[in-house]
């Protein structure tokens, strides 16, 4: 298996990562992509938690007339068959 990377920069900073570690161009790329990764979902899993916060807020402030002005509004989007009215 290959990766050919024709950017000088990224080659830089391969090289300079796997200088300060001691670790080789590819396990210091393989730790940096993994460390990449975990942030990633990390900040997935953090603005998930964030939404679900929100819609329970919401819940929480819904009158029972709102709830059925929404349930009134979204019957009305359809018609029988499902299809847009």
């Amino acid at each position: 298996m290959s990766l050919n990377i024709k950017n000088e920069h990224v080659h830089h900073l391969a090289r300079e990562a796997a200088r300060r570690t001691g670790m080789t161009q590819t396990s210091a790329i393989e730790a940096a992509l993994t460390r990449y990764l975990q942030a990633l979902d990390a900040e997935q899993d953090l603005t998930g938690d964030r939404l679900q916060t929100l819609l329970r807020t919401i819940d929480d402030r819904l009158t029972d007339s709102d709830r059925e002005a929404i349930r009134r509004d979204l019957a009305e989007l359809h018609d029988d068959t499902g299809l847009p009215a």
